[in-house]
Formats: structure tokens, C-alpha cells, sequence
């Protein structure tokens, strides 16, 4: 979790820039938590506390209610209504890497990634962004090899994770969709050497930005291993004491 929520922080500052490069301050006066970390840990006080989605959801968007939204389920979050709107965005996939340290099987880790994402982006490639990054994750943590992660993706969701990021990046742009952006935060991981060159990765390909990192983030560090320290406190200074309570909460410890 704390990959997702710290590729959030750091890709931040650059959601809109179209940032080009891998050379940029991890941290700045600029970064912040968006509604990738809100959400994530809404996902967590679900998983681990036993709360209804849509109902938590609900709960932390309107307690942080200028975290950046889309319009879409920002409407959601302001209706009574609690019927997901049919819509593939990341939103489904950006929230959902404690799912894939929660779970014993890839079975399960699937079909929670689906319960997650279906409450809001029930649309079918909403769906399978959220399943995409859960099972990544899963895989990651249980020390598949990245082959075996590329090779898992490909055949079950069917996105194309042989492409390479100096391909992508010249004439990659903004996309909030979930198949537009999910494969590439997946190749991000693929190629990096380490949790920060992952998020740096994500971050070079100038689109959305904080969402790309967050995705790849998540991977990253079920895959290398905890996220170094220095990242991590700087990480905890940003946020404030209700999302870090739940996080350590669901942790089971304070982390440094």
C-alpha cells in the first residue's frame, strides 16, 4: 500500500505537465496526496475493518472533497445514489494495491479486485484495470518473476506489455482510462531497476502522472521489497493523522 500512496505523492506535482524525463525532485512544495491515496486507504478500511465499499467511499470522498476527482465520480460521490455509472476509468485500478497483499490465492485476489471496482467502474475494462494491478501485485509479492508477471497480464486481460517505454513516451499523452494507462504503469514497472526508478518511470511518460506512479508503485514495491526509508518518512510528513492512523492501523505497526 504504501508504494501506491507514496507513487501518488510523487507523481503529483506532474499530473499535468507532461513530464518527459526521469530527472525531477522525488518531493517538492507541490507535492500532496490525491484521491489515489484517499481512496486507497478507503479500500484498506474496508478490507480490514469490514466496511461496505460504496458506503466508504462515499465517507472519505466527502471528508476530502478537493483530492481531484473526475467529474464522473465526483457526481457519485454527490448523489444519494450508490449505483456504480458504468465507467472504465483508473479510478478502479489506482485504489486497489492492498488487494493484492490481502489474499492467498490469485482466485481470491481477483474477485476481490472486482467487488472493489465494480461498486463505481463496473464498465468491464474498469473491471479488469483493478483485477491488472491486484493480481501484478499478487504475482510480485510472491516472488514471481517479472516474465511470469508480463506473461500472466498478457493472457488473462489481454493488454500489450511487449511494447517499450522510449516507444511510448514521445507521443503518449493525458489518459484517465483504464486501459490506456494500466499497461503502461505495468511496463513502467517491467523495466525499472528499483521502487524509485519504477515511479520515475511511470512519471517519464507524461501523462497521468500521480495515477501512472501509484499503479507501478504498488508493483514495485511488492516486488523490490519495502520502499526505502528516506522516501517513506518524507511520505508521512505529507499526510495527515486520520489517513495515517488507518494506514498504521492496517499495517499492524507505526512504520518509521
Amino acid at each position: 500500500m504504501w508504494g501506491a500512496i507514496i507513487g501518488d505523492i510523487i507523481g503529483s506535482p506532474y499530473e499535468f505537465e507532461g513530464m518527459k524525463s526521469t530527472d525531477f525532485p522525488l518531493f517538492s512544495d507541490a507535492s500532496k496526496f490525491t484521491d489515489d491515496t484517499v481512496m486507497t486507504v478507503a479500500v484498506a478500511d474496508c478490507l480490514f475493518h469490514g466496511k461496505d465499499y460504496a458506503e466508504t467511499f462515499k465517507e472519505y470522498g466527502r471528508r476530502y472533497p478537493n483530492a481531484g476527482y473526475g467529474g464522473m465520480f465526483m457526481n457519485w460521490l454527490r448523489s444519494p445514489s450508490a449505483k456504480p455509472y458504468g465507467s472504465f476509468g483508473n479510478g478502479s485500478a489506482m485504489r486497489v494495491s492492498v488487494i493484492g497483499w490481502a489474499f492467498d490465492s490469485i482466485g481470491e485476489t481477483l474477485e476481490e479486485a472486482k467487488r472493489s471496482a465494480a461498486v463505481t467502474h463496473d464498465h468491464p475494462e474498469g473491471i479488469k484495470g483493478a483485477q491488472a494491478i491486484a493480481a501484478s501485485i499478487f504475482l510480485a509479492r510472491t516472488k514471481k518473476k517479472k516474465q511470469a508477471v508480463r506473461e500472466f497480464v498478457e493472457k488473462t486481460f489481454g493488454y500489450d506489455l511487449g511494447r517499450k517505454l522510449d516507444d511510448i513516451r514521445p507521443n503518449y499523452v493525458f489518459d484517465e482510462t483504464c486501459q490506456g494507462s494500466v499497461p503502461e504503469a505495468i511496463i513502467a514497472f517491467l523495466e525499472s531497476e528499483s521502487y524509485e526508478d519504477a515511479v520515475r518511470k511511470a512519471v517519464s511518460l507524461g501523462g497521468d502522472a500521480d495515477t501512472l506512479a501509484c499503479m507501478a508503485g504498488g508493483i514495485a514495491e511488492a516486488f523490490y521489497g519495502k520502499v526505502p526509508k528516506p522516501i517513506l518518512r518524507k511520505a508521512r510528513l505529507i499526510l495527515d493523522k486520520a489517513l495515517l492512523d488507518v494506514i498504521d492501523a492496517t499495517l499492524g505497526e507505526r512504520t518509521p
